[in-house]
This record gives structure tokens, C-alpha cells and sequence, in this order.
């Protein structure tokens, strides 16, 4: 009799008690560090098929979650928990998408892939979860909170659709373009460029979702362009009605109480010396001799407080531009144009209020009274540079005598502050000749002649007193809050990379103490003047400078060499002139200290909008360059290379100093690598090597405004 062959069951899902499944769950995540996993994939991983096991499985992972072993990185997804747990950071994106982590918590910067960015932006504050992490390798982690946003606002080109609308943001630090419903276009069509308010970002979304929330124009009028470079950087580019407004309706009255309480120069020679092209005069000089022989130099400032009362309208706006911001073809003033340009303007021939620091002194500089406080003028003379510059050259002019004694004091603390450790940063100023369409005809270099350094020598003294009124106190006592600006010693570090570079060219620094560094930084500046690699050697001593910044700690201002500075001398551009006039008076009123936690803070942000202003100025320059160089596409040039990148070097020209790209990939005669070190690229078989600061000869092969790059390939295949 045949036996009766049993049917064989389907596989069955392996029976497991709690604890030993929770040791095989807890093998799965320690075997894999990195990687998250949901109940499902547990319950794969482990052929569980039963939904009674899953169920358990999902009870387990939350026990491992309040045990601290897990986290979740999201709903029902969780990843082993790394020994150092979460931190707080800020997000750097790279040119590819990825980003690093710089952090308070942790030593090392920690990198992050694109992948697990998890729609952390450029400068978003954010919470990451570090990996455990592996011997020698760069901490990783992954993004699992965005904690702030930095911003949520993008310019961008507008591209439109039958249903739905996209803004594609520029720049590389929003890699993502945005979702725009046709009803939320605000008026904007197909290739206008616009801004757009990122208002959600679903997170079954690939791209957030926005709003238009200003139209700026055509890509290509040049209005648009400089509009989209300030708004790019988060800088307003026109005021608020309510806020010219409210400049329209204060008082131009100078009262006679008013002057009363003031110190009058009136009567006292006055004058100023500003760009021709200037509308806003902050700064004056008075001069006149004393019965003592000495002379009475009067550093006049614009009184911006007077008018600009502390929790108005207008404040509330300076406080937040907290600088005027200078593009190529226009100025965007801190302040409404009724004071910028009117009310606090120190226009000739017109009675102003003002903020003085008054010294008298000799002939050769040294000064033996000082005097600072509220005082009002009457400027007899408007000079521009050139004006002024050319009565130091001809001895011939306007008020010559008054402008030939200052300029004559002026040359003496120069000289002195050189010899005490100032170092002598003395860089030309690419500027555009610019057409009535903003179309740039020409590009020629501004230097600093005596006029200007005649000004410069006067304002640096009175910023140098103003602070030391302040900050320098008798032994014992402590020193009122105030605003420094501060520039903190070299970092050791990029001063030795930078002198290793220079050794390349013959040159070298002495790095053996502060004093020695300045003293043979200026030799070396001095050395180089008029050479090809003077403005490549100039820019690199700045890069390994330490940056100056607003602060109430004070730690001297080593580029100038002083012990106290401040900035006291632009309160109609700058947000901290008129915060030190303000401390200026509360002081001399007897007023207490100013809370130090609110004006450190008040500084960070001054700080932080003077440097986007400065990207902003920069960008603009890059743009016009990049306009000015359409008309050469196909001409050759002779450049400087000024930059070394692994993709690539960058070329300065000789002749109008814009600057553009060799990519790598053009250099087909051989395989390069970029050698950071010696800011090079070599080629693997030959060895010829393209460095910083070697001669080339191109040819302007692109000039793509929409990203402000120029194209290159080398004219000339060996590097002079």
C-alpha cells in the first residue's frame, strides 16, 4: 500500500520569545550603525511574517527607544544611538549639495550627505544625529530636526507651465526649486525674475512650496540685476512708506536752545572732502590756530541721533539695515533720503548739528587737549578728493593754507602709526564707467592719494580717541559697556601658509612675535608694490588676517595698531556710530552702564550685516565685470592666476582685473590633480604645474551673467 505523502506547510515565521528577539533586533542595528530601519525591514530581515511577531516588533523598538539605545529618526524609523548622542549646529552646503556641521558641541566639523540633509538649508540651525563613528574618518551624522530656519525667502528666475509654476533659485545654497500654485504668482510671468516665500514643505514632497512675494523684472535690465544681488543677500533695497513717511515729518528747525547747550564753531573755517559723486557729507573738518601757536583740529560728525529718536520708526529700520550697502551704481542708505542726503547731510552754507571730537596739537601731531561733545557748524567749502588733491600738489586753491597744515599733521601720524606696527593695506578700487542704462563702457582702478589719507589720518584719530574716552579707565575701576571695533591678531595657522607661498617668490615673513609680523608684512607690501603679483600677494595677507568685527570686548585693533577703536565717524551708514553716540551721552549725563548681553548682541548683528553688504558690494562688481567682458568673448587676454581649486584655476587679467575660470577639464594635454598645499595643479605624467601667481594667456571663451562667470581656456599651453 503507497503511503499517503503529506503536502508540505509554507515556510513558517521563525518563533522567537521576547528577549531573544530583542537581542536579534538590537545585532541587527549594532551590525549596521549607520543605517535606519523601520518595523518592516526588521521583520524581513528576521523572515517574520506573523503579524502577531510584527506588532512585538514594534513594541521592542520603542522599549530600545526609551532604554536610550535607539532613536527615532522619524515616525517609525529608527537608527542605533550614537554615544555622543544629538548636536546643534549650523549648516555650511557645498557647491555639490552635501554639508558640514559646524558645531559648539563637537571639535570637528561633521559632514553631512545630501541624501540625509532632510531639507536643512544653507545656515539653518539644526539638531543632527552623529553616527557611530569610525577610526580615522570625519564624524557623519544626519539631520533630524531643523531647528531655525535661516531663511526662507529666494530670488530666483520664475518658469511657468499650463498648471503650476516653479521659481528656480540662484546661487548654490538652494539646491531645491520651488513649488509655486498659479494662483500665488502675484502677478509674475514666464523668465521674470522674482522673490518667493517658501510657506510649506510637505514631507512626502521633493520641492517646498511658495508664494511670489515681489516681482523685481526682466532678467537683464540692469535695475532688476542690482535688485536681485540685494535681495539675493537678504538687503532691502528700497524703505517702507510708513517709514519715508515718518522721515518727512521731522523738524529741520534748529532752535535756539538747541544751540545753546552745544559748542559753537560757526564761525571756525570748515570744510569737507567726499567723493565727487557723494550726496551724503557725515564728516568735516575745522581748523584754527590757537594763541599758543598750536592748532585747534575739529573732527565735526554728523548729530544722526538728534533727529533719530530711540524706539521710532526709523530707528527700528536703521537698527535693522545697520548699514548703508554700496553697489557698483547706486548707494542704499541705512537712512531715509530726507536725513541721509538732507537733514544730516553737512551740506555747505548750511547751519548743522553735530557730534565733534576736538583735539589741539601741534604741527608735528602731538595733541594736548582733547574734547568730545555735541557742537554745531557751518561748512564754508564742499571740496571733492580731486579738488583737495590738487591743492596739496599746487599749493594753490580754496582755503590752501588750512588744507596744507592738515594735510602736513595728517602725513606726520601716518608716519608714526606705521612706525608704532599699523600695517599699510593700501589697495586700489576697481570702478566702472557706467552708461544711463547701467551698462559698464570702462574699468579703471581708484588709489588712495593724500587727500583721501588726509581724511582717513582724521577720522582714525577721533575713532581712536572717542574709544579710549571710554574704555581706558584708572586702575581698579572697570569700564562702561561699549562698542569696539576690534581686529584681533593673525591666525597662526593661515600666516604660515601664506609665507610659505611668498618663499616661492622670494619673499618671507617673521612670525617670531605681533611686532615682528607687522614690520615685515609691511616690507613686503611695500616690496611687491607695482609688481604682477601685488594685488594676488595683497589679497592673500588679508585672507590670513583675522576679520574685524563689532564687539564689547575689546582686544585692540592689531591692523592699525592701536589699543582702542571704534568707529564713531559714519553714523549716517553705520548702525554703530550711532550706537556710540548714543553711549556717548548717556555717559556724559551720568547714565549707568549699557545692558551688556543686549549691545554684544546689537554688535553680532552689525557685524553679521556688514558682511553681507560686503558679499553683496562684491557680487555686484562680478556682475558688471562679467557684462563689461561679453563684447571680448573670443579675444585673448594676459591674466594673473588667482586661485587654485580642484576643479579648475581661477585667472585675474592684467588689464581690467576681471577675473574667470579654467576648468580642468580644458586641460586635455595631461591628467591633473590639485595640490592644496602649494595652491597648484600638476599633471600626473609631465609635471607641468599651473601655480598662483603665474603668468598666463587666455582666451575668453563664455561670459554667462546669469551666473556671473567667465569662461577661459589658455591661450597659451606653458604657464610663463
Amino acid at each position: 500500500m503507497a503511503k499517503k505523502i503529506k503536502k508540505k506547510n509554507k515556510k513558517e515565521s521563525p518563533r522567537y520569545n521576547r528577549k531573544s528577539l530583542s537581542k536579534l533586533i538590537d545585532g541587527i542595528f549594532s551590525n549596521n550603525p549607520t543605517k535606519t530601519f523601520n518595523y518592516k525591514q526588521i521583520s524581513s530581515a528576521l523572515e517574520i511574517k506573523d503579524m502577531g511577531t510584527k506588532q512585538l516588533i514594534v513594541g521592542i523598538l520603542y522599549d530600545l527607544v526609551d532604554l536610550d539605545a535607539l532613536t527615532e529618526i522619524s515616525t517609525g524609523k529608527f537608527k542605533l544611538k550614537s554615544r555622543m548622542g544629538n548636536i546643534t549646529g549650523t549648516v555650511d552646503m557645498t557647491a555639490r549639495g552635501a554639508a558640514f556641521i559646524v558645531s559648539d558641541d563637537i571639535e570637528e566639523d561633521v559632514f553631512v550627505s545630501q541624501a540625509n540633509l532632510n531639507r536643512a538649508l544653507h545656515g539653518d540651525t539644526v539638531t543632527v544625529y552623529l553616527y557611530a563613528r569610525k577610526k580615522s574618518k570625519q564624524p557623519e551624522g544626519e539631520v533630524v530636526e531643523i531647528i531655525k530656519r535661516k531663511k526662507t525667502s529666494f530670488v530666483g528666475v520664475v518658469q511657468t507651465s499650463k498648471n503650476f509654476a516653479f521659481l528656480i533659485p540662484l546661487g548654490r545654497n538652494m539646491p531645491h526649486d520651488i513649488f509655486i500654485p498659479l494662483s500665488q504668482l502675484n502677478g509674475a510671468v514666464d523668465g521674470d525674475k522674482a522673490i518667493a516665500q517658501m510657506t510649506e514643505w510637505p514631507k512626502k514632497a521633493k520641492n517646498p512650496i511658495g508664494r511670489i512675494t515681489d516681482v523685481l523684472g526682466k532678467s537683464g535690465d540692469n535695475d532688476t540685476e542690482m535688485h536681485s544681488i540685494l535681495a539675493e543677500f537678504d538687503l532691502p533695497y528700497k524703505f517702507p512708506e510708513h517709514v519715508n513717511e515718518a522721515a518727512e515729518e521731522i523738524s529741520d528747525e534748529i532752535t535756539k536752545e538747541e544751540i545753546a547747550k552745544r559748542r559753537d564753531f560757526r564761525d571756525i573755517t570748515t570744510f569737507t572732502i567726499d567723493p565727487a559723486d557723494a550726496k551724503d557729507f557725515d564728516d568735516a573738518l575745522s581748523l584754527r590756530k590757537l594763541e599758543d601757536g598750536n592748532w585747534e583740529v575739529g573732527v565735526h560728525i554728523a548729530d544722526v541721533t538728534h533727529y533719530v529718536r530711540p524706539g521710532s520708526i526709523i530707528e527700528q529700520e536703521a537698527c535693522e539695515r545697520a548699514t548703508s550697502v554700496y553697489l557698483v551704481d547706486r548707494v542704499v542708505p541705512m537712512l531715509p533720503e530726507r536725513l541721509s542726503n538732507g537733514l544730516c547731510s553737512l551740506r555747505p552754507n548750511e547751519e548743522k548739528l553735530t557730534y565733534s571730537a576736538v583735539f589741539e596739537m601741534d604741527e608735528n601731531g602731538d595733541i594736548s587737549k582733547t574734547w568730545i561733545g555735541r557742537t554745531v557748524i557751518c561748512s564754508d567749502r564742499r571740496f571733492t578728493y580731486e579738488e583737495a588733491q590738487n591743492v596739496i600738489e599746487t599749493g594753490e586753491g580754496d582755503y590752501e593754507e588750512e588744507i596744507l597744515c592738515l594735510d602736513k599733521i595728517a602725513k606726520k601720524l601716518r608716519a608714526r602709526r606705521f612706525k608704532q606696527g599699523a600695517i599699510d593695506f593700501d589697495r586700489y578700487e576697481v570702478k566702472f564707467d557706467i552708461d544711463e542704462n547701467g551698462k559698464p563702457l570702462s574699468v579703471y582702478f581708484k588709489e588712495s592719494k593724500d587727500s583721501n589719507k588726509l581724511i582717513e589720518e582724521f577720522m582714525l584719530l577721533a575713532n581712536k580717541k572717542v574709544a579710549e574716552s571710554v574704555g581706558r579707565v584708572p586702575k581698579g575701576k572697570t569700564a562702561k559697556t561699549f562698542v569696539y571695533r576690534t581686529h584681533d591678531q593673525p591666525n597662526t595657522q593661515k600666516l604660515e601658509t601664506f609665507n610659505n607661498f611668498i618663499h616661492k617668490f622670494g619673499y618671507s615673513l617673521k612670525t617670531t612675535n605681533a611686532s615682528a609680523i607687522s614690520t615685515s608684512l609691511n616690507t613686503l607690501l611695500h616690496d611687491v608694490k607695482g609688481e604682477n603679483i601685488q594685488n594676488l600677494v595683497e589679497t592673500l595677507a588679508i585672507r590670513s588676517m583675522a576679520k574685524a568685527e563689532y564687539t564689547t570686548n575689546n582686544v585692540g585693533h592689531y591692523g592699525l595698531h592701536f589699543d582702542y577703536y571704534s568707529h564713531f565717524t559714519s553714523p549716517i551708514r553705520r548702525y554703530p556710530d550711532m550706537m556710540i553716540h548714543r553711549l556717548l551721552n548717556q555717559y556724559e549725563n551720568g547714565g549707568k552702564s549699557a545692558n551688556l548681553d543686549k549691545t554684544e548682541s546689537q554688535c553680532k548683528h552689525c557685524s553679521d550685516m556688514e558682511q553681507r553688504a560686503a558679499q553683496a558690494e562684491r557680487s555686484s562688481i562680478k556682475y558688471k565685470q562679467v557684462e563689461f567682458m561679453i563684447d571680448n568673448v573670443g579675444e585673448e587676454f594676459e591674466g594673473t592666476i588667482s586661485g587654485v581649486t580642484e576643479w579648475g584655476f581661477y585667472v585675474e587679467l592684467n588689464d581690467n582685473k576681471c577675473e574667470g575660470m579654467v576648468s580642468i577639464r580644458e586641460l586635455e594635454d595631461d591628467y591633473y590633480e590639485f595640490d592644496e598645499e602649494n595652491y597648484c595643479i600638476v599633471g600626473r605624467h609631465h609635471r607641468k604645474i599651473y601655480q598662483l601667481g603665474d603668468e598666463v594667456k587666455i582666451l575668453v571663451t563664455k561670459a554667462n551673467l546669469a551666473a556671473k562667470q567667465l569662461d577661459f581656456v589658455l591661450a597659451d599651453s606653458d604657464p610663463k
